[in-house]
């Protein structure tokens, strides 16, 4: 997506963050996330969201975002409408299709062709 490199260093007790990428190639600044895998009807709540802005506060850091494989409460734009802090959230729907995008985790099973007469073509009467 055109950032630098990123970390992950999430592992128990990571203190809300499960990593950072650079914004750009030279690492001046850092955007930090947090991803959750959950399954089912499970979802991300305010209160994981309410952390992780916290978390983001603990280090100073403005930028995050937050990524899940499944979904967020309808409610969380109005616990990040609190902050002024940068947030964006991912959800499934999100995610697949910007991994679509980057061809992250994809691959090319079909390609089709699709073709239209070229008037240009045919000599006019």
């Amino acid at each position: 997506m055109g950032y630098g490199k990123g970390q992950v260093t999430g592992r128990s007790g990571d203190g809300g963050i499960d990593g950072f990428i650079s914004q750009d190639a030279l690492g001046i600044e850092k955007i930090y996330f947090q991803a959750k895998r959950f399954t089912g009807g499970n979802k991300v709540s305010a209160s994981m969201v309410r952390d992780f802005v916290g978390s983001l506060d603990l280090r100073g850091v403005t930028k995050g975002v937050f990524i899940t494989s499944t979904d967020f409460p309808t409610n969380t734009e109005q616990v990040l409408a609190g902050t002024h802090k940068s947030i964006i959230l991912i959800n499934q729907e999100k995610l697949l299709s910007l991994m679509i995008q980057y061809n992250v985790g994809v691959s090319v099973e079909k390609i089709y062709e699709v073709k239209k007469i070229d008037s240009d073509y045919f000599p006019e009467d």
